[in-house]
């Protein structure tokens, strides 16, 4: 980098000072607690080579890294797209800001980086890569240098140790993100245990006679080397970390020798750097809907609410915001927003109506007839002084309870020291903010209230036992908790990933308000048309998205198939078949791992020319077979066959298993 460049970033760096520190001042009135975060002004350039890096400034030398850099690089010359921002969960976490940005993308990407770092900080899923703090871009600049020596190594060629990070590649997502990270141990299971058909080879090999043979060799044991009988299998239970197993049982495949030989250290060595690397990547992918939803939310309530975006600035961050919310096809960024708004409505409604259900008279049957909600809103609106805050309004604000204030704060304002026009927070308390924002008098939400349905009124009013507390609406709402959204925001952010978050969120009210829908390619018609709008078929048609990263889940269920050495995968149905062509490709690639012939267990759904025809006829779909089927691949050629049912029953499931909540794993 040439000096000029440096003293320029290096100016601009210093111009954001300040913005950054009164972004983190700000998220913490919000109630956030972010890692600390180092920000870094990078050009354009830079910024996408740190995007194909996945946010990082080291990584193992492969084609992967050029290809996504490349794939960046022509998005923002010929598709419009624009990089914004990067940030990597880390403690500190490292933040990247493209020098070319305006101040208002600046400030933007900055209140987004501080929600997501609070992310980071605080989600369940994050903590089970590393105990203690994180400490990622060590552990990929190590890898990157050690792979970086196997492919410089004399002895080893580069081509192999690229052609194996490929190998592990195509598993990368083929872990037990459910679970703790732990390494595998560099000891393999049973290492002292021959495989029977490399026993039998070898002693072949010596041309023993019979009678050395039968001298030296137990002949019990001979008899049980070569009898037909199975021999155990294992694991016992299907194993989901199917880079863990290869790992510690897998061989590569000498094709000289045509026969499987043990791994080298550098190719276990490799794997458990992939692993690793797997693992902790693993949350992300999780969460990307509340992650993203959780940031664009915050930065909104910075730049827009409090004003963090300047007069001059707030048409340039109002179309950042409406590109980012308004890009077509699935848009995590804004179910995700949309789902926390709902989180937060959700818990600030029950709190109110738990509160109006205990006023003299009103019942869970006559609330909807009993209570101006009108009134209500007027009741829960804050103070002018709290909503409007100027040098103006200090005096009147000075009045109100000191729940709402940050005293210290708002006496050195009183004094002058403190710029309240421009940041009008500092006089606050985290309370004080609560009211300020409170979301049932937004204008989106104003009717939320009076949504509700009367079988939920009846679910709140069913566990009321100090009911009739009240004398009044008035004296009702003057007892609201104002905190109750926020923190029931943050209980949610702490526990869930993305599969519990949809499950346990994604409401018929939430659907119809938001009209979402599902939709499918109709067999009979050859065109997509909409499905649903019912709760459960849209939830489901989601889930299947997000669990296991939107990937076929794979198992390994047997290291010792037919007892002959070989692998048996099996793919965990939910009535999304298997790409067969896909399935294929990986199944040479797990050939590679295992150095044997490999098996792949799975459910297809088949369809005959008469069944579609006869539907597309009467206009409706053609009801799919579905047939186990066994794919075999022995390094050479694939083998396909249709097995009973009962072969496939076990992998098949009638739905999406949603019960993944961390406590469940962290108890």
């Amino acid at each position: 980098m040439s000096n000029p460049d440096r003293i320029e970033k290096q100016r601009i760096a210093e111009d954001l000072q300040e913005h950054v520190d009164e972004a983190r001042n700000l998220a913490e009135k919000f109630g956030l607690s972010p890692y600390e975060v180092n920000y870094w002004v990078v050009d354009y350039d830079e910024m996408n080579e740190l995007i194909a890096y996945g946010g990082f400034q080291h990584r193992y030398p492969h084609w992967r890294w050029g290809m996504q850099y490349d794939r960046q690089q022509k998005q923002g010359q010929y598709g419009g797209g624009k990089a914004f921002e990067i940030v990597n969960n880390d403690d500190p976490a490292h933040a990247f800001l493209q020098e070319s940005n305006t101040l208002a993308d600046q400030k933007a990407v900055i209140t987004h980086v501080e929600a997501h770092s609070d992310f980071f900080a605080n989600n369940d899923w994050f903590q089970l890569f590393a105990e203690g703090t994180p400490n990622a871009a060590a552990m990929l600049e190590r890898h990157a240098r050690g792979i970086s020596e196997y492919m410089q190594d004399p002895d080893i060629e580069r081509a192999a140790v690229e052609k194996w990070v490929d190998n592990v590649l195509t598993l990368e997502d083929n872990i037990d993100q459910h679970r703790p990270y732990q390494a595998v141990s560099s000891v393999v299971d049973d290492p002292e245990e021959l495989d029977p058909e490399d026993l039998a080879d070898r002693l072949g090999d010596l041309e023993l006679s019979e009678e050395v043979r039968e001298e030296v060799f137990d002949e019990e044991w001979l008899d049980e080397l070569e009898s037909d009988e199975p021999s155990a299998t294992f694991p016992d239970e299907p194993q989901k970390d199917v880079i863990a197993f290869l790992r510690t049982h897998g061989k590569q495949y000498d094709g000289e020798a045509e026969k499987a030989v043990e791994m080298e250290p550098w190719q276990r060595d490799v794997l458990d750097m992939m692993r690793e690397e797997a693992y902790y990547f693993a949350p992300q992918k999780m969460t990307k809907i509340m992650n993203e939803g959780w940031a664009s939310l915050w930065e909104s309530r910075m730049m827009t609410d409090e004003g963090f975006a300047g007069d001059d600035e707030f048409l340039n961050y109002a179309d950042h915001m409406s590109a980012v919310l308004g890009s077509p096809g699935f848009n995590p960024y804004s179910l995700g927003m949309e789902l926390w708004q709902y989180v937060e409505n959700t818990a600030n409604r029950r709190e109110v109506l738990d509160k109006l259900l205990r006023v003299t008279g009103i019942t869970w049957r006559n609330l909807k007839d009993s209570v101006d909600f009108a009134e209500v809103r007027d009741l829960l609106r804050p103070p002018p002084a709290l909503d409007s805050i100027d040098a103006g309004s200090l005096e009147a604000l000075a009045e109100l309870p000191d729940e709402y204030l940050d005293r210290e704060a708002l006496d050195r304002a009183l004094g002058g020291e403190v710029d309240v026009e421009t940041y009008p927070w500092k006089v606050l308390s985290y309370e004080g903010m609560c009211r300020r924002h409170y979301s049932l008098v937004r204008r989106p939400h104003r009717g939320f209230i009076g949504r509700v349905s009367q079988s939920e009124l009846e679910r709140i009013g069913r566990y009321l036992f100090d009911d009739q507390v009240y004398d009044t609406v008035a004296e009702a709402v003057a007892d609201v908790d104002y905190a109750a959204g926020w923190d029931r925001m943050r209980e949610v952010r702490r526990s869930h990933n993305d599969v519990t978050f949809v499950d346990e969120f994604l409401s018929q009210e939430f659907i119809d308000e938001n009209e979402y829908f599902t939709y499918e390619y109709s067999q009979a018609t050859g065109q997509y048309r909409v499905a649903s709008q019912d709760a459960a078929d849209v939830k489901k048609k989601l889930l299947l998205q997000f669990t296991n990263f939107g990937k076929p889940t794979i198992a390994v269920y047997d290291g010792n198939y037919n007892n002959r050495n070989e692998l048996l995968l099996g793919h965990e149905y939910n009535g999304v078949m298997l790409d067969v062509r896909q399935a294929k490709q990986t199944l040479e690639r797990v050939f590679e791992l295992w150095g044997r012939p490999v098996n792949l267990l799975t459910v297809v759904k088949e369809v005959s020319d008469h069944d579609r025809e006869v539907a597309r006829r009467r206009n409706r779909e053609p009801e799919p077979t579905e047939q186990g089927r066994l794919i075999r691949y022995d390094g050479a050629e694939f083998e396909e066959q249709d097995v009973p049912w009962e072969e496939v029953e076990h992998l098949a499931a009638d739905d999406v298993d949603y019960d993944t909540k961390p406590e469940d794993w962290l108890a």
